[in-house]
């Protein structure tokens, strides 16, 4: 089994004309294509939205029975499938069965040489296993009825940089674990955030090739309670925290979302009176940074610069991240810090609406 990137997204919404607006309106994404039982979907509606290298397919349940009316009761809105890109989706599906994956649905082969295979992820996520013999083809020839791609090729996001998960406290070796042994990942970073009196362990995970990225987060039991803490009692477990997309210029990114209503997570002045000296000039004017609100870091091999945005979400849970790298390979870890002292400060914005 070789996972090669992330062919798409699934989230499971309870209002599909809206999740699809706000993604549209406020990320640039265009809606490219349809399914519902008229199109061979069973219980359920999805639209297909793509921006670039990212494709987000959003459903919506019609029959309360549906795994995306289950998940959303559950949980609310938010991503239910990782679509990993593999040569072949029933072999992997196999492979990963027999090291202990969960099945959730063996292959099925679709017309134009794609085909799914699915099984459990974390949580209630699965990994849908996404072979295709033209990765310009149809997304899923015969469920969904897709318009064209033109729109889809503009705006300022270009792919997903890496997902940032939630576990409950105890599970994040065996997360880790399981990641490696079933999935072949490997683990690449390490580190214990403290703000305050809260602590949260962070291990990263990513595919060899680097192209599938997991952020994989538990709080500390031995201290306070923190937002950690909260994502997990509002979402019911386990869940993707947010989704961090990647952009050719941070820049334009934050000004365009800004147009269209984003309201992004402030940061304090002090922060960017201590910049300079700790990284020196990181290729965007320091006055512009504080402007937008945009944290840099730097690592051996570069600059990696990034902002977050305030949760729309009814629960506070999901979120998104835009993020620009220079180079940088790390996922700015001087700057996690600095998010969660944010959101301490701002609780609110991770409960209303941006």
């Amino acid at each position: 089994m070789e996972i090669h990137a992330i062919d798409h997204v699934e989230l499971f919404v309870d209002d599909l004309k809206s999740a699809a607006g706000h993604l549209c309106d406020s990320y640039g994404f265009a809606v490219t294509g349809r399914g519902g039982p008229d199109t061979g979907l069973a219980g359920c509606e999805s639209l297909l939205l793509r921006q670039h290298d990212i494709t987000l397919l959003l459903t919506a349940a019609l029959d309360p029975a549906h795994r995306a009316a289950q998940y959303v009761r559950r949980h609310g809105d938010g991503v239910a499938v990782l679509g990993l890109a593999v040569d072949d989706a029933e072999d992997s599906f196999a492979t990963a069965v027999e090291r202990g994956a969960e099945p959730v649905a063996p292959a099925e082969h679709r017309a134009g040489g794609v085909a799914f295979a699915s099984v459990g992820g974390f949580g209630d996520v699965e990994y849908r296993f996404t072979s295709r013999t033209d990765p310009a083809g149809p997304f899923a020839p015969g469920i969904i009825e897709e318009f064209g791609n033109g729109p889809a090729f503009v705006g300022a996001l270009r792919a997903i940089d890496h997902f940032a998960v939630c576990v409950p406290a105890g599970r994040l070796a065996e997360t880790v674990r399981r990641h490696r042994e079933v999935f072949g990942f490997e683990q690449t970073f390490e580190e214990v955030i403290i703000v305050g009196g809260q602590s949260m362990i962070s291990k990263v995970v990513q595919s060899p090739s680097r192209a599938v990225t997991l952020t994989v987060i538990e709080p500390d039991t031995t201290r306070e309670p923190g937002q950690i803490d909260r994502f997990l009692a509002a979402h019911d477990g386990a869940g993707v925290q947010h989704v961090a997309f990647l952009a050719d210029s941070i820049t334009r990114a934050v000004r365009e979302c800004e147009r269209q209503g984003v309201r992004f997570l402030d940061t304090p002045a002090a922060y960017y009176s201590q910049l300079p000296g700790r990284l020196g000039d990181v290729g965007v004017p320091l006055e512009e940074l504080r402007e937008l609100n945009i944290l840099a870091d730097r690592d051996q091999r570069g600059v990696m610069l990034q902002i977050f945005a305030a949760s729309r979400h009814d629960r506070g849970t999901l979120f998104y991240e835009l993020i620009e790298r220079r180079g940088a390979r790390t996922f700015g870890s001087n700057n996690i810090k600095a998010l969660y002292e944010a959101i301490e400060r701002h609780p609110t914005d991770q409960v209303g609406r941006a």
